[in-house]
């Protein structure tokens, strides 16, 4: 059965989409789809387009995608581009206004109106949106590589600098520490437990209700905003200020507090850190958020973060239970180990990677910046040629023309 998910990424594998019985297939002989059919989304993501190829005839479709039949005076490839421009995107927002769950019905989709031209001209323009689209998407696929790349370069030098330091040679020794490995000799390995002179857990569930949020008050610190790039404000939570005061002592974060995530997933990696900012105000954590207070002498919350990021895949995989949603208790949490130059070193190396980082992070975003150019042009080029603003009849590819 092909569904919405299968046309995401082009053409799907017919072996990997999912299987119905064939007595089921056969009551369901209408939502069989032929070679050269087109295939559309009309729920959810609406505007997902696929040209049946040989390879998929006679599979069956969700009820989230329609089959429609192109007529002979229609090119199937240019109809595919007429659904992916922003002209069809207008007429489904427009359509599907205030709809919770979005759902373009046939009829809906029979007063769309575009401009048809004769045969010929579609399919010289879809040949030619087929090729200039493809040479953008290749330029998309460099810049997405490069932004992986710089992902990978940022993490390999917060790595290196705090488990080895920025000395290039000094004595080393064994960390006992399978992540970790070896470290300067003049370093001390401590828990997080023990270079913190207060720890605390987010209150149950039930000590925070929806009667208690207000517009202000006290800010409720949420696994959403503890990230390995630093605190993330997002969207803010605030709880009551009396009832914090009154019933929530003791769960509260101030300004340098090393705040650590003790529940991920896939997306969000458990064990994650990072410092609460200057600019907090009065808040506490929520349940499943934990707040280390270090003891200011040993250790800087600034260097704990970075290296507790550097080794929470590793800690997640030895120490977290569950299974949809991996956790690590406070108790748990507070045994992960650290290893700790003087309290000097730690702000070098702490400014050393911001210093890196902030490079290495402003040529990320411009990366994402030319990408969201090269979507634009994209989206521009397939509108303007599905409605005659570009005349493309007399067009050659370039290597042709050569």
């Amino acid at each position: 059965m092909l569904k919405i998910m299968d046309l995401a990424s082009g053409v799907p594998d017919r072996s990997a989409l999912a299987t119905i019985s064939e007595k089921l297939s056969n009551e369901f002989q209408r939502t069989i789809v032929r070679q050269g059919d087109l295939v559309l989304s009309v729920v959810g993501t609406i505007g997902s387009v696929l040209v049946v190829p040989e390879s998929l005839d006679g599979v069956n479709l969700s009820r989230a995608l329609a089959r429609l039949l192109p007529g002979e005076d229609l090119v199937p490839q240019w109809l595919v581009w007429v659904f992916s421009s922003e002209n069809f995107t207008r007429f489904v927002d427009m359509i599907c206004v205030g709809s919770a769950q979005r759902v373009l019905n046939m009829d809906d989709l029979r007063s769309f109106r575009a401009p048809f031209p004769p045969v010929d001209e579609q399919t010289v323009i879809a040949t030619f949106l087929d090729h200039e689209t493809a040479k953008i998407d290749a330029l998309v696929s460099e810049q997405e590589r490069l932004i992986e790349l710089l992902k990978e370069k940022r993490q390999a030098v917060i790595s290196h600098a705090v488990t080895k330091g920025l000395a290039p040679s000094v004595p080393m020794k064994d960390s006992g520490v399978e992540w970790l490995g070896e470290v300067p000799a003049h370093w001390s390995l401590s828990s997080l437990a023990r270079i913190s002179t207060d720890r605390c857990d987010g209150p149950f569930g039930s000590g925070i209700k929806s009667e208690h949020y207000t517009e202000n008050g006290a800010l409720v610190v949420r696994l959403q905003n503890i990230r390995a790039e630093g605190y993330h404000r997002g969207e803010p939570v605030f709880l009551d200020m009396s009832y914090f005061l009154a019933e929530l002592r003791g769960h509260e974060v101030v300004a340098g507090d090393l705040l650590v995530a003790g529940l991920g997933d896939e997306n969000n990696l458990l064990g994650r850190a990072c410092v609460a900012p200057e600019d907090l105000g009065t808040a506490l954590v929520k349940a499943d958020c934990f707040r280390f207070r270090l003891g200011k002498e040993i250790a800087v919350p600034e260097f704990v973060a970075l290296q507790l990021n550097a080794g929470a895949a590793y800690d997640a995989g030895v120490l977290a239970t569950g299974t949809t949603r991996s956790r690590i208790p406070l108790g748990i949490m507070a045994t992960r180990i650290v290893a700790l130059p003087p309290s000097k070193e730690q702000l070098e190396i702490s400014l050393f990677l911001t210093k890196e980082t902030l490079e290495i992070d402003s040529l990320k975003a411009e990366a994402e910046s030319v990408i969201d150019l090269l979507k634009e042009r994209k989206s521009a080029l397939i509108s303007a040629a599905v409605t005659g603003q570009i005349d493309v009849r007399g067009w050659v590819p370039a290597e042709t023309a050569a």
